[in-house]
């Protein structure tokens, strides 16, 4: 009996208890962990933000860099074949368009010499002149002027230059930014640096690289096609293109815009400027943001966000007025407080490098 309490009954006790320990142990960790593996792991919410469509007054102003650029100078032609009899003026004369520079003696046609008759005898032709003034292009600086009396000139001829005294300011412009001034512009502001005030300029001149008359026009700007404003999709419009930067969304400059510096103005070549273009005013429309808007121009999709708030966007076409690199004119097809992602499906949710929480990519299903 002695034997039995002093050591079998402690040895029993130890087995209960270590019985007991091995139990929680598989209990507490083996098959929690078959638990926690055989449980499928919650999915990631991502907040989608969205946008309301709200009514706003949308300016179309273009801010383009330039500098300021000495006119070419103008050939002087002869329009008339002959002998130089008289030159009026001399190099570096300031000259008016239309002023007489030099005066050429062109022999006429005359009828042949009249043979001897019973009448009298034979008669020599005379010879005839006319004398014809040649005439300055343009007003401005003569020069160069290299014609000299009893010189012989020909119909087409370069005999000087003209140098007209006046400057353009013009700098290149981006693709997005020539979408943007398809509407009718108004003048021009220019902004020299370390200039004059800011004035006004009327004669604005939009020309495409790559079109093979230059596709320029006068007092206004050309357009390469149809429709008045753009918006380009996703991410990729945003700011960039709106009033201050240049060029527009990167890239490499598709056209260049100039404009006539008035008279009455004192500038340098070489100066730095600032082209404010106002291409429409839009007040009290519908608008959204540049990055909600996928399409060019006219027609561009926007994805509405469903009023439960559950379910796929729906993707609506939409019509596209003026935008001012910020928002977007929707003339059509989308109704003032209408929820819309604020980013187009498929492009960043923010421009910054690594996302934070709540941000993401969102790709609707299907």
């Amino acid at each position: 009996m002695g034997i039995f309490r002093r050591v079998i009954l402690p040895v029993a006790w130890l087995l209960v208890f270590a019985i007991i320990a091995v139990a929680l142990v598989k209990i507490a960790f083996v098959d929690g962990l078959k638990s926690a593996a055989s449980e499928p792991a919650p999915l990631a919410q991502v907040d989608i933000p969205t946008v309301p469509a709200t009514r706003a007054t949308v300016t179309n102003t273009v801010q383009i860099k330039g500098t300021v650029q000495s006119d070419p100078a103008e050939a002087v032609r002869s329009t008339s074949a002959g002998k130089v009899v008289q030159v009026f003026v001399d190099q570096g004369a300031t000259v008016a368009k239309g002023d007489a520079l030099f005066q050429v003696k062109a022999e006429r046609a005359v009828a042949a010499a009249q043979p001897p008759s019973q009448d009298g005898p034979a008669t020599a032709a005379k010879p005839v002149y006319d004398y014809f003034n040649i005439l300055a292009p343009r007003a401005g600086t003569l020069q160069q002027l290299t014609t000299l009396v009893d010189q012989q000139v020909s119909v087409g001829e370069s005999v000087g230059r003209i140098d007209p005294g006046t400057y353009t300011v013009a700098g290149p412009v981006s693709a997005a930014q020539q979408y943007r001034l398809l509407g009718k512009p108004g003048p021009a502001e220019i902004a020299l640096v370390g200039g004059p005030a800011p004035f006004q300029c009327a004669q604005v001149t939009l020309k495409n690289n790559a079109s093979d008359d230059g596709g320029a026009s006068s007092g206004g700007l050309a357009s390469a096609g149809g429709g008045a404003g753009m918006a380009v999709g996703g991410a990729i419009a945003g700011p960039g293109g709106g009033s201050g930067t240049q060029p527009d969304g990167g890239g490499n400059p598709t056209g260049t815009i100039s404009c006539a510096v008035p008279a009455n103005q004192q500038v340098f070549a070489g100066l730095g400027a600032t082209l404010t273009v106002s291409a429409g005013v839009a007040p009290d429309v519908v608008t959204v943001p540049l990055t909600s808007v996928k399409g060019s121009v006219k027609d561009g999709i926007v994805w509405v966000a469903s009023k439960a708030g559950a379910g796929a966007p729906e993707q609506r076409t939409v019509q596209l007025g003026l935008n001012d690199g910020n928002v977007v004119e929707v003339t059509s097809g989308l109704t003032e407080g209408e929820q819309v992602l604020e980013f187009v499906p498929g492009a960043p949710a923010a421009p910054e490098p690594m996302m934070g929480p709540g941000q993401g990519t969102y790709i609707p299903a299907g």
